[in-house]
């Protein structure tokens, strides 16, 4: 992450991001559905590649394929063995329109998908077929998103290398459109009996989530955030770091540890103000949750971002 990190003003693009999310929602439904299931609804997120972010290798109908979002020379990229097409992305595509240009080139790749063709969790709620409303496509605020997006992917993939445990890939979840990742304690995690089945499988262990959003009308700036599940006692006395950028929030019943984009913009050293505000976040979780702590640093966690039990507010040493 470099000391100079793009604007993203969420009113300057929300036209492009909301006509973008949907257009990604597309593409993470056809992986859903031809992608063998992983826990935690793994092998239906997305990743970050050098020019955008695409799918894994999928197979449907006998055919090998993948679909990625090129935002550099903007067009969606559909490939099999030894074939590559491309759909422009360019302002005026609706969703409509986009939705029906993939599946008739799919089909003529010889995929079949089927997918439940209308958005999910969020507050557009029009078939993907029938949307000509969302058409905008803004092509310098996509790649300052794109460079924003790359840079989060970098320092999160450093971060991800300082835990010994379970911990998921750095994935783009296509029905919130923030990149995230996890890190497990092992343990199982209470039941969730009047959670949705999506939900129940997401949260059946233990975990410490990190992520940032582009921003969304409920959060309406690019934003950092950690949370831990269940939310352990105690958890919004421990410090975060940076101090005085980074703050707790209430999110319904739990709560939050967040660092707005603009802080980490203003940085002298954004990458190492991230850095300090992940690990400061798990920390505080891992904790106040009482997981074996001091077992899980990986040899590459440096110095700077370890945290004794002991110096965690209100808890005593495991």
């Amino acid at each position: 992450m470099s000391d100079t990190l793009p604007d993203l003003p969420l009113m300057a693009w929300e036209p492009t991001k909301d006509t973008l999310h949907l257009y990604t929602q597309i593409v993470g439904k056809i992986q859903l559905a031809s992608a063998p299931p992983r826990n935690h609804w793994w092998h239906a997120t997305l990743r970050v590649n050098e020019s955008g972010y695409g799918t894994g290798r999928m197979v449907h109908d006998g055919v090998s394929f993948g679909i990625a979002f090129d935002l550099v020379r903007h067009r969606l990229v559909v490939r099999t063995p030894g074939r590559e097409e491309a759909i422009p992305l360019r302002d005026g595509l609706s969703v409509a329109e986009f939705h029906d240009s993939l599946f008739a080139l799919l089909r003529e790749l010889g995929v079949h998908v089927k997918i439940k063709a209308k958005p999910f969790g969020v507050p557009m709620t029009t078939p993907f077929a029938d949307d000509t409303e969302h058409a905008a496509y803004d092509r310098e605020r996509v790649e300052d998103y794109r460079d924003a997006l790359l840079r989060v992917d970098e320092v999160f993939r450093e971060f991800r290398g300082w835990f010994t445990g379970k911990s998921s890939p750095v994935q783009l979840f296509w029905h919130s459109f923030d990149l995230a990742m996890a890190r497990f304690s092992g343990r199982a995690a209470p039941p969730m009996p009047e959670a949705d089945p999506v939900t129940r499988e997401a949260y059946s262990r233990e975990l410490i989530s990190f992520g940032w959003w582009p921003g969304d009308r409920a959060v309406a700036a690019p934003m950092f955030y950690a949370y831990a599940h269940p939310e352990p006692d105690g958890l919004t006395a421990q410090p975060l770091a940076p101090d005085g950028a980074a703050h707790w929030e209430q999110t319904g019943t739990t709560h939050q540890a967040r660092l707005p984009w603009d802080q980490v913009r203003a940085a002298a050293d954004p990458r190492g103000t991230v850095l300090d505000f992940l690990q400061s976040a798990y920390a505080a979780g891992a904790i106040t949750a009482r997981w074996p702590y001091g077992d899980l640093p990986s040899n590459w966690c440096p110095p700077r971002g370890l945290v004794e039990p002991s110096q965690a507010a209100g808890t005593s040493t495991p």
